[in-house]
């Protein structure tokens, strides 16, 4: 089993930046490609960013170019560094990740970004 904690949502102003970051625990070497999804009001689950076991990023058009995804893979942890954020950034951000062995989902508890105008 993986857990993913989830932590640096917040309130921030258009144009500002936020940087999530999510710890894992539990059974890492088990861990493949991980990934931020968001939920906005009213809004189905989508991709934000993934990142492979070897650093390979993709991004969803949406946040290409203003948001950046990383991992330490020494302290476990994945980040998302979001700038030039927009009122249209508002959502719970999940982290995911991917088991290697069974291709199970495991999923954080979601933190909240709002961008006001």
């Amino acid at each position: 089993q993986v857990q993913l904690v989830e932590s640096g949502g917040g309130l921030v102003q258009v144009g500002g930046s936020l940087r999530l970051s999510c710890a894992a625990s539990g059974s890492i070497f088990r861990i493949d490609a991980m990934g931020w999804y968001r939920q906005g009001p009213g809004k189905q689950r989508e991709l934000v960013a993934i990142i492979t076991s070897g650093g390979r990023t993709n991004y969803s058009n949406s946040v290409k170019g203003r948001f950046t995804i990383s991992r330490d893979n020494a302290k476990n942890t994945l980040y998302l560094q979001m700038n030039s954020l927009k009122p249209e950034d508002t959502a719970v951000y999940y982290c995911h990740a991917v088991d290697r062995l069974t291709f199970l989902d495991y999923w954080g508890q979601g933190t909240q970004v709002t961008v006001s105008s």
